[in-house]
């Protein structure tokens, strides 16, 4: 028994885990996107992270009571191999624009560290050459990606924290108040702009089921760890790019490319924010890396269960999906030069919005396929109904967050949807003739 425990993760090394996980970048570019907003987008954040501890949670039961792993897997109880394909193939178009967006980061951040100012096509150019150079490294396997990633990680994370604990000595209440609504936008119009972009950031959450396996006594531990990660996680997000609304005036903040590198440098001075964003540009290039391979196992997975094409699934030595890996790329590269954007966050901007779009697709599946597993695992009725109205919760969430996005991104995320349903018609014989 004892020999058992200590192979286990306690909750505690969980929650670090799951939080860890779900940071990454994604919060590197926020503070010039939530400036056009103004620090109304508060209120975005506290939405969202009611938001993403209901989705969390519901994750969470379901990576506990299903017996098929994944968000296919939970979308498959109640839609069968069509949920289980839909989910699949919107999460798999989801990933492939979110980690353009993280290499535009880096290119931004890079720029900055540089001091070179980059023209619209050199910033697409630029992060094509990011991608496939992430891409390449990963050719020989998950060794070199595991361990730059872990490294990478910490990158951003202590800047981060860092920022959260000694900015407020530079916090300006009076300029954060001016900042408030700049625009002077409709309340509720001001605060649904930011709702994508802060639930960009939690954008990983649905992942912190999958090491129930690893943890003692899962069934009271991951649901834990999953909500005190995301409560921990939203604290540090909403109070680090609170805080930078309160050094940096806005109207310089809107303009940045390398947000957190500025805000240092009004803190410090050049040099520290050379460092500071010097981190963050190995922080993006780690999280471009290790989504290029994780991107790459979700299509050799599907390929495998037969949902993906054949190619996917191809192997070399060291267990590289190596031809998928630069499919993927290839189509990422046509992807960039599709949104090229006179102004780099806006072509950022814009690709986040697709990818929140289209991920939340496999959400809203999983959420309704909630009520299904609890009742195949013969879950406590008044434990079920619990789950169940939290799982609504974060399908109502879900909801509110495809409205915000705007009518252009739900537009293409829509079409994206609808091919993907006409590609299930071409590959759902084979399934049909399996069944019978």
């Amino acid at each position: 028994m004892s020999q058992q425990n200590r192979t286990k993760m306690s909750v505690t090394q969980l929650t670090l885990l799951t939080a860890i996980n779900m940071m990454g970048s994604g919060i590197v570019m926020l503070p010039t996107k939530l400036a056009e907003i103004g620090t109304i987008s508060i209120l975005s954040w506290l939405i969202t992270a009611v938001g993403s501890l209901c989705l969390a949670y519901a994750f969470a039961k379901c990576g506990m009571f299903s017996k098929r792993p994944g968000m296919g897997g939970y979308s498959e109880y109640a839609f069968g191999k069509a949920g289980n394909f839909m989910a699949n193939y919107t999460y798999g178009v989801s990933l492939l624009l979110a980690n353009i967006a993280i290499a535009i980061t880096c290119v931004g951040y890079g720029a900055e560290f540089l001091e070179i100012e980059l023209t619209p096509v050199q910033v697409c150019l630029s992060t094509i050459v990011v991608l496939w150079i992430c891409t390449s490294a990963n050719f020989m396997g998950a060794s070199l990606t595991g361990k730059f990633s872990a490294l990478a990680v910490w990158c951003v994370i202590l800047p981060v924290l860092l920022l959260t604990v000694i900015g407020w000595f530079w916090f300006s209440p009076t300029m954060y108040v001016e900042a408030w609504n700049p625009h002077n936008e409709p309340f509720f119009s001001a605060v649904g702009a930011s709702i994508s972009m802060t639930l960009w950031a939690f954008l990983g959450l649905e992942s912190a089921c999958a090491n129930s396996d690893a943890v003692d006594n899962p069934e009271k531990n991951v649901p834990i760890a999953v909500l005190a990660a995301t409560i921990g996680v939203a604290i540090i997000y909403i109070v680090s790019t609170n805080i930078i609304a309160g050094i940096v005036p806005n109207a310089e903040l809107v303009k940045s490319n390398a947000p957190f590198g500025l805000t240092f440098t009004m803190m410090f001075n050049s040099t520290i924010g050379k460092i500071v964003t010097f981190l963050l540009v190995l922080s993006c290039a780690g999280s471009t890396l290790g989504w290029q391979f994780t991107i790459a196992k979700v299509f050799q997975q599907s390929a495998i269960d037969g949902f993906f094409p054949k190619c996917f699934a191809k192997v070399n030595k060291w267990k590289a999906p190596v031809l998928g890996m630069i499919i993927i790329t290839a189509i990422q590269t046509g992807f960039c030069f599709m949104t090229i954007s006179p102004e780099l966050f806006k072509q950022f901007n814009r690709l986040v919005d697709l990818a929140v779009v289209t991920n939340i697709m496999p959400y809203l599946l999983s959420m309704a396929a909630v009520a299904v597993i609890m009742k195949v695992a013969k879950v406590e009725p008044s434990k079920a109904k619990l789950y169940n109205v939290i799982a609504i919760i974060g399908a109502i969430y879900s909801f509110y967050a495809l409205f915000s996005t705007g009518i252009t991104e739900v537009f293409y995320g829509s079409l994206a949807t609808f091919l993907g349903w006409t590609l299930w018609g071409l590959i759902a014989p084979r399934f049909a003739s399996n069944e019978a």
